[in-house]
């Protein structure tokens, strides 16, 4: 038996409205036309799917269960069109978000805040992307934007930047280097630095700072979190370099100390990298927008 969306429209629409008259009103088709489409259905189911004679016209007990079949498919058909009107016109989608920057969960989380609030229908994850390579996942479509610092000339593949920011020293008050005016790369030498626990090359003390100039400190202790890295750096268990926007809230602690990274300090920038057909649906662009408000919040502090 071949039944069609159509056919369940029909049998809902006449039980709705209690004649063929009515029904093909209601179906803007006219009543040979329904009345056609019914002997399909019943020639090919080989039932009759209503009680003749009665009124209003009633369906019978075959009708009834196409009609409970209609009930629970239609809606479903319909929700479908709705997520896939929505994917269309870029009011629905898919945001998962690799972060190859340990410290971005501290601005990131009232972003996403507002982000949900502004689109409910697009499906929200996050992935720390320093525990996968995160742009072979990008073009293979397992996340859709990746936070990174690092910008590459890859094909299909927009590098939209967020905000700048600053990698900042941090030391207890009592470390000597605390009389600093900015550190230079020999001063972590005989320093234990602590840092988030990812490859070297992904921090940017070493990458911007310390490995141009063939430095490595004493030791490096590698710690998860953010409050618990600051707790060490307070009692003077190791120096930390961390992004402006992490320390913002302790410049005027008494227990630190922040310094620039070398005379005139160095500036880093923060990029979303989507896929280049995503970049400009409309809430890819609404996130970048509310990364860079809250970055100017950040800024702020």
């Amino acid at each position: 038996m071949h039944i069609e969306f159509r056919h369940l429209r029909t049998i809902k629409a006449i039980h709705e409205t209690g004649g063929l008259a009515r029904a093909a009103d209601h179906l803007n088709i006219t009543q040979s036309a329904l009345s056609h489409q019914i002997k399909g259905i019943e020639d090919q189911a080989g039932v009759e799917l209503f009680v003749r004679r009665s009124k209003p016209l009633k369906l019978s007990s075959a009708g009834m269960k196409l009609l409970a079949a209609a009930e629970t498919i239609l809606p479903q058909v319909a929700a479908l069109e709705a997520e896939f009107d929505g994917l269309i016109d870029g009011s629905a989608g898919r945001l998962h978000i690799a972060i190859e920057c340990h410290a971005c969960f501290e601005w990131l989380f009232p972003v996403l805040e507002q982000f949900r609030k502004a689109w409910p229908e697009v499906d929200i994850d996050i992935r720390p992307g320093l525990a996968f390579d995160a742009m072979p996942a990008l073009r293979r479509e397992e996340v859709d934007l990746i936070v990174s610092s690092d910008p590459e000339d890859l094909p299909e593949t927009d590098f939209t930047p967020l905000f700048d920011y600053e990698p900042v020293f941090v030391a207890a008050s009592t470390n000597p280097l605390a009389q600093k005016t900015w550190v230079e790369p020999e001063d972590f030498a005989d320093q234990t630095l602590i840092t988030y626990p990812v490859d070297k090359s992904r921090l940017d003390v070493f990458s911007e700072f310390l490995t141009p100039a063939g430095i490595e400190p004493a030791l490096v202790r590698k710690v998860e979190l953010t409050t618990m890295i600051l707790l060490l750096v307070a009692s003077n268990r190791g120096v930390a370099v961390l992004p402006d926007w992490v320390v913002r809230q302790v410049r005027y602690n008494s227990d630190y100390v922040t310094r620039p990274m070398g005379k005139g300090g160095t500036t880093r920038r923060l990029y979303a990298a989507t896929r280049s057909e995503d970049t400009h649906k409309p809430f890819m662009a609404h996130f970048v927008r509310l990364t860079r408000q809250e970055a100017v919040k950040l800024q702020r502090l």
